[in-house]
């Protein structure tokens, strides 16, 4: 199965595993972080696992909780997102040159959708997508 590296806290942003239940996760639909900005297109489609960098500087931080709060999500602290692992999946639907979401700023836009946390799952990743053992799951 393909995985994408994604910095923290858009990785929590993307899988949000705090709304575990169907009901909690379509009541706050606009608070799912729908898109991945990158600065690459791609062709793939389809579930891939959501893999936490391991990375994640506190100016880069600070910038996600104040992107985050002004669109009505409140972060978990610093210390306490997984790093370094696999957090979930979602799936690609498609890549687009501009997005309407709140959650765009990029060059490219992945549109996701179904994101599912998945417990953590400690693993090294890589610079965009890379193939993952599935034993490892």
């Amino acid at each position: 199965m393909k995985a994408l590296s994604i910095r923290q806290p858009w990785a929590w942003l993307i899988v949000r595993p705090d709304l575990v239940s169907p009901e909690s996760r379509a009541g706050a639909a606009g608070q799912l972080k729908d898109v991945e900005n990158r600065s690459r297109r791609t062709n793939i489609r389809g579930r891939v696992l959501v893999h936490a960098s391991l990375g994640m500087t506190r100016k880069e931080y600070d910038f996600a909780r104040d992107y985050a709060a002004e669109r009505g999500v409140t972060i978990p602290a610093f210390e306490s997102l997984p790093r370094g692992g696999t957090v979930g999946s979602v799936e690609i639907v498609d890549c687009l040159d501009w997005s309407d979401s709140k959650w765009y700023m990029g060059q490219k836009a992945y549109i996701l959708r179904d994101a599912v946390p998945l417990p953590f799952v400690p693993m090294k990743g890589q610079l965009g997508f890379f193939e993952c053992a599935s034993e490892r799951l």
